[in-house]
């Protein structure tokens, strides 16, 4: 986030687990983001041991049915700029966006 107010935008932020994303947003985060599920749920979460999750990474319907509920799943930043968007991890990666 400091990265992006130090190159003079100011970032929309989105408290993911006060208002979660449906999976039809998470959906249109993959696609702009041009990831599967599997390539931005955590895997070390808690949540994703508890649920189960590693015998299905391959499940993108699943995958983004609990992203939805868990959102805790959702790794991030997810910085977003017009139609397109970008995982910020590391957090250089957000400056593609400019």
């Amino acid at each position: 986030m400091q990265l992006l107010k130090d190159n003079g935008v100011e970032p929309k932020l989105i408290k993911y687990l006060d208002e979660p994303p449906s999976e039809e947003e998470l959906r249109k985060l993959a696609e702009m983001m041009g990831l599967r599920p599997n390539q931005f749920i955590r895997k070390r979460e808690a949540e994703f041991k508890e649920l189960g999750l590693k015998d299905k990474l391959d499940d993108d319907n699943e995958l983004f049915r609990q992203m939805a509920a868990h959102p805790k799943l959702i790794e991030r930043p997810i910085a977003v700029k017009g139609s397109s968007a970008i995982l910020g991890r590391p957090p250089e990666r957000t400056l593609e966006l400019l």
